[in-house]
């Protein structure tokens, strides 16, 4: 507890904060609230103590401060202001927050274990179809019309196999909830194959969207984790046979849920049914605790539905069952619906600029460590018309910018390489011939998962020749305006 000023000064403390923070009371009283706060939360530290000069009362608000020992601790605050000053009750909340990242972390690695079969399966089936359809376009004399069918079929199995890698790798992420806007019913189609998967051929999913441009502010992940989460407890219910109906609702409040009333505003209702042996009334209070099942041993931790309420209830929703043994079970997901739309994607204007847009003159430096996939992209670059010439590496491809930077139009470079990375040789690039433009290509990076693309153009693998022609001559024509 502590009694604070409005200028951020401490001016009265108890000795719980030396015991949490590890310094003497007079270090503490000496020194400003904002020095011993995290850098990233100290703008919201402002604006909290400002609500609280304007008379507002502050609860569960959160930030880290620093201990002597160098680490942070996250301190949960409730604030009330006073004549000239305000208290602040705080209470040391680190090892509950360590506690919830675990939790969430092992609910979505139950995901990916879950998916991680349906994934291979399905991975097989397309490798099937790919190959398949090489033998056949390997004959003499086939007809136009069926090789053209073949290589249609290449392309659309390709297709479907980045989507299943995009999904899988966006699961396996290890990150903060990060809220967006998104439409609920755009992304109920995305997941819908990915959901089929997961339940199997012999359930059939029947979706039923009432509810058009509905957007809510939550985690993307974390949503979809939980749709594969009802839908893995539906496909059990079932023991792998029946129908899930998948329903996209607006309300105008959300309806009482376990003895709690309900509460006006708009959600949006996401409901997944299933026709399986549903649940006992005297098991439905106990279905959301974490590791709480009824599955036999080894086939369930019992934290996925868990991670659905969790998920509910930090997004500003909840999550209510219905279920009738013997009928089946449905699980409907709340969230408040947002009236911010999304932002138009400039990637909408560029699509699809077709034949014309070959590589002639152009000169690309490419970087790719793998031997199969530097053979094919330079032959792919050629037949586009690039000038291309092949460094296996960043340090490689260091030497020839060096011997002669003139020779090079575009750097084009894989991400993940022994040695230098594609980001670190984008920066030297960028450091030492800033007129050269850089565009890094990856199948997956944990560090731009984690930190995002540096500034830097992305193509992610596998990119369709038509992408890379775009991009490159984009990158072309915005190095030609910067120098007039």
């Amino acid at each position: 507890m502590g009694v604070f000023g409005f200028d951020g000064q401490r001016r009265a403390i108890n000795p719980a904060w030396s015991r949490v923070l590890g310094y003497d009371e007079a270090t503490l009283l000496n020194t400003p609230v904002i020095e011993l706060t995290h850098p990233e939360d100290r703008q919201k530290l402002a604006q909290a103590i400002q609500r609280l000069a304007n008379g507002e009362q502050i609860v569960d608000f959160e930030d880290r401060l620093r201990h002597a020992d160098g680490s942070y601790r996250t301190i949960s605050w409730t604030g009330v202001p006073a004549e000239g000053v305000f208290y602040g009750i705080g209470r040391d909340v680190t090892e509950y927050r360590r506690a919830e990242e675990a939790l969430r972390q092992a609910q979505k690695m139950e995901a990916i274990g879950q998916l991680t079969g349906g994934v291979a399966h399905d991975f097989n089936n397309l490798l099937t179809i790919i190959r398949s359809s090489i033998d056949f376009l390997r004959r003499p004399n086939l007809p136009e019309e069926r090789r053209l069918r073949y290589i249609d079929a290449i392309s659309d199995t390709v297709d479907r196999a980045s989507k299943l890698t995009g999904q899988l790798l966006a699961f396996a992420r290890r990150q903060a909830l990060k809220p967006e806007v998104f439409d609920v019913p755009e992304r109920i189609w995305a997941v819908t194959d990915m959901l089929r998967t997961i339940v199997g051929a012999r359930i059939q999913i029947v979706t039923d969207i009432t509810c058009e441009r509905c957007f809510v502010e939550a985690d993307v992940t974390q949503f979809e984790t939980a749709l594969v989460n009802m839908a893995v407890n539906a496909r059990d219910a079932m023991n792998g046979e029946g129908t899930l109906r998948v329903h996209v609702g607006d309300l105008s409040r959300m309806p009482p849920i376990r003895g709690h009333a309900g509460g006006p505003g708009r959600f949006v209702a996401v409901s997944i049914s299933d026709t399986g042996s549903g649940i006992p009334a005297n098991r439905l209070n106990q279905i959301f605790e974490p590791f709480f099942t009824t599955k036999e041993v080894g086939k369930g931790t019992g934290l996925g539905l868990s991670q659905v309420y969790g998920f509910a209830k930090q997004s500003g929703g909840d999550v209510a069952v219905k279920s009738k043994v013997g009928q089946g079970t449905t699980f409907t997901l709340y969230l408040p619906r947002s009236d911010r739309g999304i932002a138009s994607d400039d990637r909408d204007h560029a699509r699809g600029t077709g034949p014309d847009d070959e590589g002639r003159g152009c000169r690309v430096l490419m970087v790719e460590d793998n031997l199969e996939v530097g053979r094919f992209s330079t032959q792919l670059l050629q037949d586009l018309g690039y000038e291309t010439t092949w460094a296996a590496n960043a340090a490689e491809a260091l030497k020839l910018l060096d011997e002669d930077a003139s020779r090079f139009d575009v750097v084009f470079s894989d991400v993940v390489m022994p040695g230098m990375s594609g980001i670190e040789l984008g920066r030297e690039v960028r450091q030492r011939y800033p007129r050269i433009p850089v565009v890094l290509t990856s199948g997956y990076s944990h560090i731009l998962a984690e930190e995002g693309r540096h500034g830097f153009e992305l193509l992610h693998k596998p990119y369709a020749v038509d992408e890379v022609s775009r991009v490159l001559r984009r990158m072309m024509r915005e190095r030609g305006a910067d120098h007039v």
